[in-house]
């Protein structure tokens, strides 16, 4: 009966890690990244410390147009050496104005007002100020509104060897083989309860995809805002299913994704 069991105990072993080892995303169902957006001081105050409370790790896509960077230096180094990545969403967050909705576009930084070199211009400046705050090299980008040309120039194309990957505004769940590594998809937040944001995550198990995750305003500070429960609920659902979930910030992801797809 020993003998026996010792081979059942071994087969059961065998077959989880072969089951392990052919799910996609490190050997869990889907992927979770959690994306802030815009560097707020909501992120710092909010935000971190109930990622930090459950050990969760999360991108922050950092621009400094509210001007308030200078004061947050200490706050991102003590993320970035808790393991969170401090990603670029350029200095001054340009947007493509003269459209509906986009009334908030102020004309200095409307994109429709850009050069090729001034956007590029602005971007490695705050690759600059990032590599000043954490001294990584490996960085992602999030086109600011979603917008990721320069009239008809798609201008992350001329801009691979600064960054990894990069981070759009249209919410799918690919599976890993259909990841594009410079187009990378993201569900934006606004008002939305725990559950739905769950529902979210629990596709992406069934599909066994990549779930990306847009924050701007954490209990505040922005008007696309999530509640603190809100925010609260999905990370505890998240922390709780760990063991099925790889939770980890974009760059580790890009990484991943374009080993799995061999380039």
């Amino acid at each position: 009966m020993t003998i026996l069991k010792t081979i059942a105990a071994l087969l059961l072993f065998n077959n989880t890690l072969y089951a392990q080892q052919s799910l996609p995303w490190k050997g869990k169902k889907c992927a979770v990244v959690l994306t802030y957006d815009d560097g707020l001081d909501v992120h710092i105050t909010n935000a971190l410390p109930a990622l930090d409370s459950l050990g969760l790790k999360a991108t922050f896509y950092i621009a400094n147009y509210m001007g308030g960077l200078q004061k947050q230096v200490p706050g991102w180094r003590a993320a970035a050496a808790k393991g969170h990545e401090l990603a670029n969403h350029t200095m001054f967050h340009p947007c493509e104005g003269g459209r509906a909705g986009r009334e908030f576009v102020n004309a200095d930084y409307d994109m429709n007002n850009y050069s090729m070199r001034r956007i590029t211009n602005e971007i490695k400046a705050m690759n600059a100020v990032l590599y000043a705050i954490d001294a990584k090299t490996t960085r992602t980008f999030a086109f600011p509104c979603g917008d990721n040309k320069v009239h008809d120039t798609a201008y992350i194309d001329t801009m691979h060897d600064e960054f990894i990957a990069a981070r759009g505004v249209v919410g799918t769940i690919p599976t890993i083989d259909k990841v594009n590594l410079y187009d990378f998809p993201g569900y934006g937040v606004f008002n939305h309860t725990g559950e739905a944001m769950i529902e979210w995550v629990k596709e992406a198990e069934a599909k066994q995809g990549l779930l990306v995750i847009i924050f701007h305003g954490v209990g505040g500070g922005h008007n696309i805002n999530v509640s603190l429960p809100a925010h609260s609920q999905l990370l505890h659902y998240l922390k709780q299913h760990e063991k099925d979930i790889w939770i980890a910030p974009l760059a580790q992801v890009a990484k991943w994704v374009k080993e799995k797809q061999g380039k």
